[in-house]
């Protein structure tokens, strides 16, 4: 029979040492392998060994997950969210985004854009085995692409004055009725897309439409002045008219009824008699 080996009290110490360590080791390995999903998100998980190796059909809920080795969680949110594509450096980085398209006669224009979209959850795993990116890699390409895609393919319907006197709302309408029709079967619903600020003409298409809404206005104005003049000559006619038409009548009074005149002077007498009457009495009918 063997006797165990005995240890000093230094060789014991050294051997719980040496046994925390693995323990923590290990312990810390396992938390390493760990994932937290985000509230608002949810996660895909992915495998690249063993037989079930690939994307699982169901979503990771939001919490702290273990990854074994070869596994990887892929987050997408899945909240209410407002995104943009803007010339600007963003949160997401320094990169153009701006939107570029051209009207019917090909004259191109840039602007900015924003969108507010979700993703269903229970759609995330298909989403990632369809295109295998990551959220911030759809967002980016395949979905900036078909917004692009559609706001173009709504303009090339249309002149350039048309977006600049108000049809572009009904553009951007349009456009976010074209992603729909192809993202959300997808799981990717897209509830809002507008522009941000005013679409970027070119400046020679701006000065052209600045001068020929100069020119529609001077027209108009000229047009509301001949009409006031118009109007005031029509007014002189009429007053001219009606003041010959008090004449006429007044003279057809006066021949009719003589004495009126005779009695218009006596209301209008001050009771003095002139100093100089050439031979005549005021008021006395010498006939």
């Amino acid at each position: 029979m063997m006797t165990p080996p005995k240890f000093s009290t230094s060789g014991r110490t050294m051997l719980l040492l040496t046994t925390g360590a693995v323990a923590l080791l290990l312990l810390g390995g396992l938390v390493s392998c760990g994932q937290t999903v985000q509230p608002g998100n949810v996660g895909v998980k992915i495998r690249t060994l063993g037989p079930n190796a690939g994307v699982d059909a169901a979503p990771v809920t939001s919490g702290w997950h273990l990854n074994l080795l070869g596994e990887r969680i892929v987050e997408f949110p899945v909240i209410q969210r407002t995104y943009t594509y803007t010339r600007e450096a963003d949160e997401r980085g320094p990169e153009n985004e701006e939107i570029t398209f051209s009207d019917n006669n090909a004259l191109p224009m840039t602007a900015d854009v924003q969108l507010v979209m979700r993703i269903d959850p229970s759609k995330a795993p298909a989403l990632y085995k369809r295109y295998r990116l990551s959220f911030d890699q759809i967002f980016e390409g395949p979905l900036r692409n078909d917004v692009r895609s559609a706001i173009a393919a709504e303009t090339e319907l249309v002149s350039v004055e048309y977006l600049y006197k108000g049809g572009r709302q009904r553009v951007i309408q349009q456009a976010l009725n074209r992603v729909n029709h192809k993202w959300a079967a997808q799981g990717v619903e897209v509830s809002q897309l507008d522009w941000i600020g005013t679409i970027r003409y070119p400046q020679v298409i701006l000065d052209s439409i600045q001068a020929k809404t100069k020119a529609d206005a001077d027209a108009a104005a000229a047009q509301a002045q001949v009409a006031v003049a118009k109007a005031q000559a029509d007014a002189q006619i009429e007053q001219a008219r009606g003041q010959a038409e008090s004449n006429r009548l007044l003279a057809m009074s006066i021949a009719s009824n003589p004495e009126v005149v005779q009695l218009r002077a006596i209301e209008k007498w001050d009771g003095h008699l002139p100093t100089t009457t050439g031979g005549a009495v005021p008021f006395i009918n010498v006939k």
